[in-house]
């Protein structure tokens, strides 16, 4: 017997986890590269404007 689905959960999940894996390509932000949480914050912010 399958379990129920929740569809829209599982579209909100399955985008959220595409996400962080586009992010992870960006070797700066997979290695965390930067010093401070200022200069990781701009350049996830700047990923993300890239991704988006």
């Amino acid at each position: 017997m399958p379990l129920p689905l929740d569809l829209e959960l599982y579209k909100s999940r399955h985008l959220f986890e595409n996400f962080f894996c586009k992010l992870k390509e960006f070797k700066r932000i997979a290695m965390r590269a930067d010093k401070t949480d200022q200069s990781f914050k701009a350049i996830f912010n700047l990923a993300a404007a890239v991704i988006r």
